[in-house]
């Protein structure tokens, strides 16, 4: 069957981290994947996690399916963080949440559903976006549009361009949005121009499509969430795909969600009944384990805090990698201004650096670096950091 077919090319992401694993370098870094590690260059297991599962063990009598949409303490805990336990959201039951197999997972059972009922319809991704974006919204039909984001010259958000954009978007339409620590740039609407981009969306009459992967990586769980909570007070229609791989370390759990937020709980209502067909036939019920997980930690008043402060702790390393970073190309007197890396939010940061040097360090320093100069602050430690700087110094003078 396949010998006359060839190869499907490596994912851009996947296949460096492939590469990476296959060199044999004692020098190697790995700043292309998107997973979390600490300063000794692992993906941990949160303490939290570890003391959940003891629980579940204990707990656990059955392996029986779960329903379709999920476990329902589940959904009430990813409502609750996304929205804010006070949120006029859930007091009107106005949100419909489904379990999904990560967030992507999430943004495939969205698409599908959109197909069903906006079959016509375009989806906009931000220039640039999660490559990954397009893959899903195009295996399930749809044509894509682009509209501005990142801003190369200025290192920052070209929000006259993505206003412009938006601007122009057909009624119906549905728009992705970054809610916080945009993949790859790094770089996030501020809190005004969220506000302005929600009264676009009422005025155009598209649909926003918020992609929520990061939640605590930025700012904090709370601050994260501002643009969840002005779409909705606009009582527009709009999807969050959501996800605990980052925020938890779940990531070969694929533990996310998908939630529709509707004008009223009747809707919410019949919005729900139709995410559980999508799901039937996508994979009919969701693996449990990393749902309890989340679950029992959100409601447990100890382990949520153990959590937030674990959380915490990953963001202090990540911010700290980026200021370690700034500071030492300045210490190695490279020309230009890094600062901006510094402003820059979540895992990830537009590093400014060209193909051609990223293609410099993978085969002289052996540092893997994603094309277009994209970043993994976390895959930064204190033991590579010094290498790091010192080889894109030297990159950068040759």
């Amino acid at each position: 069957m396949w010998q006359n077919i060839e190869a499907a090319p490596a994912d851009s992401i996947l296949g460096l981290t492939e590469a990476f694993r296959n060199d044999p370098s004692p020098d190697k870094v790995n700043l292309g994947v998107g997973v979390y590690k600490d300063d000794a260059g692992r993906t941990p297991i949160l303490q939290c996690v570890k003391a959940a599962e003891k629980i579940l063990l204990e707990r656990e009598s059955t392996k029986s399916y779960l329903p379709i949409s999920g476990d329902p303490t589940y959904a009430a805990c990813v409502q609750q963080l996304i929205f804010g336990e006070g949120s006029e959201v859930l007091a009107n039951k106005r949100a419909a949440t489904v379990h999904a197999p990560g967030g992507t997972g999430a943004l495939r059972v969205g698409a599908d559903l959109l197909k069903k009922f906006l079959p016509d319809a375009r989806v906009w991704l931000s220039g640039p976006t999660w490559a990954n974006h397009k893959g899903v919204f195009t295996t399930a039909g749809f044509p894509l549009g682009q509209y501005a984001y990142y801003d190369p010259a200025n290192k920052a958000v070209d929000f006259a361009g993505m206003a412009r954009d938006l601007q122009a978007v057909p009624a119906g339409d549905i728009v992705l949005l970054h809610a916080c620590c945009h993949n790859p740039s790094g770089v996030d609407l501020d809190n005004d121009q969220w506000r302005q981009v929600v009264a676009i969306a009422r005025e155009k009459g598209w649909l926003p499509f918020l992609d929520f992967a990061y939640q605590g990586f930025g700012a904090g769980v709370d601050e994260d969430r501002y643009a969840v909570a002005q779409f909705a007070e606009s009582g527009l229609d709009y999807f969050i795909a959501s996800s605990f791989s980052k925020n938890f370390g779940l990531y070969n759990e694929r533990t996310g969600a998908l939630t529709i937020v509707s004008p009223d709980a009747a809707q919410a209502a019949v919005a729900l009944s139709h995410l559980k067909t999508v799901v039937r036939v996508i994979y009919s019920n969701p693996p449990a384990h990393g749902g309890l997980v989340a679950a029992t930690i959100l409601s447990d008043p100890d382990l949520r805090r153990q959590w937030l402060a674990e959380l915490a702790g990953m963001r202090e390393r990540i911010v700290a990698m980026r200021t370690a970073l700034v500071e030492g190309l300045n210490a190695r007197g490279v020309a230009g201004d890094f600062s901006y890396i510094t402003r820059q939010r979540g895992m990830f940061s537009f590093s400014g650096l060209s193909d051609a040097t990223v293609a410099w360090l993978r085969q002289n320093k052996h540092i893997y670096v994603v094309g277009g100069g994209r970043i993994n602050l976390a895959g930064l430690t204190s033991k590579n950091i010094d290498y790091v700087c010192d080889s894109i110094a030297e990159a950068l003078r040759s």
